[in-house]
């Protein structure tokens, strides 16, 4: 991203001269993150991109290479509160969403908020969860409410669930539908560290666990004002086109069963507004499109399965229509 120094966002935060600007809150934020998770910032960056966007996160790898870390250290780095439900095939939605519990002192049912009731929700292995559960998640995600015995109840702001999955061991699992992948804004993949982060990761874990030593350096109110702040970038009017121009091209390549939605358009463009923001800018670029359009839309896509047998997936079309769909010149 570029040098956040020299540029803020200081006229679309209208805070006092005093107080941190958008760019060092959020650089204060990676820099935490980084302290846990070493070699990764271009995942840590977007990860924080996806917060300030008030969308959901999709931490897709292998075990052991840091998806539960980077999602508690993202928690950690915020003064709120947060909650880890470890997904398994007995989970019920209630012990998501929560029950009525009766009270003998007052003979009457209250209820009993569950984890949902926080502001990020750390969803560890959420395809080992039935799908009967994971659909608990989906109204708490799109609406930003859940509800019990037929009381809506709203979720605090911000709210964010951060869910890891497994791609490679598939025994025992349920395989999140079409409907709850489109939930998650973006889909991330960190991948085996350098072999200079690996040896930075041994030295870190020898002087104790840097996970528990972390300390939040934003207050949930700061990363509200961000979130507000990111909904005033300006987007163009040929950029807008280009997300179109995008989408179009996904609905009609041959490798693709299923192109994108509108819905997806409107989480690119969520996406591309928290992306020039914390580059210091009130306006987007096409490049905030390349940054963010594999994460945001390659797992929205549905692969035929003969493309996927070549070895075709979502991150390669997207890659594809990123490099055939003409860019707009915008001023």
């Amino acid at each position: 991203m570029a040098d956040r120094a020299r540029t803020t966002l200081s006229d679309v935060t209208a805070q006092p001269t005093s107080s941190p600007t958008f760019s060092q809150l959020f650089e204060a934020i990676v820099a935490n993150i980084a302290t846990v998770l070493h070699g990764k910032r271009d995942t840590i960056e977007l990860a924080v991109v996806c917060l300030l966007a008030e969308g959901h996160l999709l931490i897709e790898d292998v075990p052991g290479v840091g998806k539960t870390s980077l999602a508690r250290a993202l928690a950690t780095s915020i003064d709120c509160s947060w909650k880890r439900v470890q997904f398994t095939p007995d989970l019920l939605p209630s012990d998501l969403v929560g029950v009525n519990v009766f009270q003998r002192s007052t003979e009457k049912f209250t209820f009993q908020p569950g984890p949902l009731f926080t502001n990020i929700v750390l969803a560890d292995e959420i395809n080992r969860a039935s799908p009967k559960t994971q659909s608990a998640l989906l109204e708490a995600m799109e609406e930003r409410q859940v509800s019990a015995e037929g009381v809506t109840y709203l979720l605090p702001a911000p709210f964010m669930v951060a869910a890891t999955q497994n791609p490679v061991e598939q025994d025992g699992t349920y395989r999140l539908p079409e409907s709850q992948l489109d939930r998650f804004l973006m889909r991330l993949s960190l991948g085996y560290p350098s072999r200079q982060a690996e040896l930075s990761i041994l030295d870190a874990r020898g002087a104790g666990d840097a996970l528990s030593q972390i300390k939040p350096v934003v207050t949930a109110n700061e990363v509200v004002r961000m979130c507000e702040a990111v909904r005033t970038v300006h987007i163009a009017s040929p950029l807008k086109g280009y997300l179109v121009d995008i989408a179009e091209a996904s609905r009609s390549h041959p490798a693709l069963t299923l192109g994108l939605s509108p819905r997806a358009t409107l989480q690119l463009a969520r996406a591309i507004r928290a992306h020039a923001a914390c580059d210091g800018r009130d306006y987007s670029t096409p490049d905030d499109v390349k940054a963010v359009a594999a994460p945001v839309l390659a797992h929205r896509v549905m692969v035929r399965p003969e493309a996927a047998a070549r070895g075709i997936d979502g991150d390669r079309v997207i890659a594809e229509i990123m490099s055939t769909v003409r860019v707009p010149a915008v001023r």
